[in-house]
């Protein structure tokens, strides 16, 4: 099946790239849609980098290059979403995150603060501390409304699978008896956002994934097209005893034809 889309909706680890292994079928896919000049915006639900990293990385170690715009995370979703739900004189957050999160935020116009913030946000923080954990369940106790970047109970390493950003969000919420609202993959807020960015409707656009759980998932619930190609998590065996399939699947992005 080959389908025309405007914008692609693009995952990065076990897509692009699979830790620091290079996927040359991703590279190529990439430079196809930069010679077609179709949209394209990787999403994904890394918070503890600036898309400016983002972009380094795919560059220096991928030979993908880029820019910025071509770049949402979660850390981005998730200061677009506070913004449009703040009210009037809502500016304060406390964050429990690192410097892609902060200053995701920052360049929204907030500011941080420890003492009776507006919004606890809580991410992936490699430092994170039991005062700093304290501090947002707190907060979010006396009246901050609790956001969760991303569900990620874990995150893929040389080392095993690690903690990921759903694991600490998970603790504060058992502490506090307060549900978050979540903004990464695999809810939908980070697909609204990402497709206002984009200026395309819902038929128009396809979400690009390895991991039926988060992309595919994802692309399922916002009610857009998916494309799940075997190069990283999930296993054909995996989706095929799931009752909602992708649009489509292919062992490699090189059997995509753009159209």
């Amino acid at each position: 099946m080959t389908k025309h889309y405007d914008g692609y909706f693009i995952d990065l680890d076990g897509t692009i790239y699979a830790g620091k292994r290079r996927i040359p079928a991703a590279k190529r896919f990439i430079e196809r849609l930069q010679n077609t000049n179709t949209n394209f915006m990787f999403v994904t639900n890394n918070t503890t980098k600036l898309p400016a990293d983002v972009v380094r990385n795919l560059g220096d170690n991928h030979d993908i290059h880029v820019t910025e715009d071509n770049v949402y995370t979660a850390g981005l979703a998730s200061a677009d979403y506070v913004a449009q739900i703040a009210q009037s004189g809502q500016d304060s957050v406390y964050i429990v995150g690192e410097i892609g999160l902060i200053q995701a935020f920052l360049d929204r116009g907030f500011h941080l603060t420890e003492h009776d913030p507006d919004f606890v946000v809580v991410g992936l923080d490699s430092d994170v501390t039991y005062h700093k954990l304290s501090l947002a369940i707190l907060a979010i106790r006396a009246g901050a409304t609790f956001i969760g970047t991303n569900p990620d109970s874990n995150i893929p390493n040389e080392l095993g699978m690690l903690p990921g950003a759903g694991s600490l969000v998970e603790m504060v919420a058992y502490a506090t008896q307060q549900r978050p609202v979540y903004i990464g993959k695999p809810r939908s807020i980070i697909m609204a956002n990402a497709l206002q960015r984009s200026g395309l409707r819902k038929d128009q656009v396809v979400m690009v994934g390895d991991n039926y759980r988060t992309d595919i998932t994802a692309g399922l619930d916002f009610g857009i097209d998916t494309l799940l190609v075997y190069t990283g998590l999930s296993t054909r065996a995996q989706v095929a005893r799931e009752d909602r399939q992708p649009t489509v699947e292919c062992d490699s992005l090189d059997d995509w034809e753009l159209v």
